[in-house]
């Protein structure tokens, strides 16, 4: 075995990227504070060819030294917009038929690997604050909430890896 070289990798210059068929995913950050987790989730996003990122709230925006760190150029390729109320995005996005789903653990929330994406919808997905989660607003505004199953003693994971476990789940589940 032979680990390859970035330029085998056969990679999507930014305008094919831009030109690209996205995924059906819209991601929602709410008052995210760490500029780090803020690059990394644009960085998943671009992996995965996501559709748009909706930064709302106190989340930073690029251009930032410190998003860019993890980012490491994602913020020219994937599409993404600020907007102070993560409410108003969403009850929009809702009436654009998209299917609103926050990432928390609440009350009948659907375990993430139960959760089964329609192939022709799209769907935006809620983030919340690393200390406080989802508001209680923004859940009760959503269609639903998907809860990652966890066994160990914490009872939370970091925003970046939630966003790129959940991102992955539901992409592969798209894409079969």
């Amino acid at each position: 075995m032979r680990k390859l070289a970035n330029s085998e990798l056969d990679r999507k210059s930014v305008d094919d990227f831009k030109k690209a068929e996205k995924t059906p995913i819209i991601i929602i950050l709410d008052d995210i504070r760490s500029l780090h987790n803020i690059g990394s989730v644009f960085r998943t996003c671009d992996a995965f060819l996501i559709e748009k990122i909706y930064l709302c709230g106190i989340t930073a925006t690029p251009p930032n030294k410190e998003i860019h760190k993890t980012a490491l150029g994602a913020t020219d390729t994937v599409t993404w917009e600020y907007q102070k109320d993560v409410l108003e995005v969403i009850s929009s996005l809702k009436s654009e038929d998209t299917e609103v789903w926050a990432i928390e653990q609440v009350e009948k929330s659907v375990f993430l690997n139960d959760f089964a994406p329609e192939k022709n919808k799209k769907y935006a997905l809620v983030f919340g604050n690393e200390v406080k989660g989802v508001s209680q607003k923004a859940v009760q505004l959503c269609n639903g909430t998907i809860e990652i199953p966890q066994l160990g003693t914490k009872h939370s994971l970091n925003i970046s890896v939630s966003t790129g476990i959940v991102v992955w789940d539901i992409f592969q589940k798209l894409q079969h």
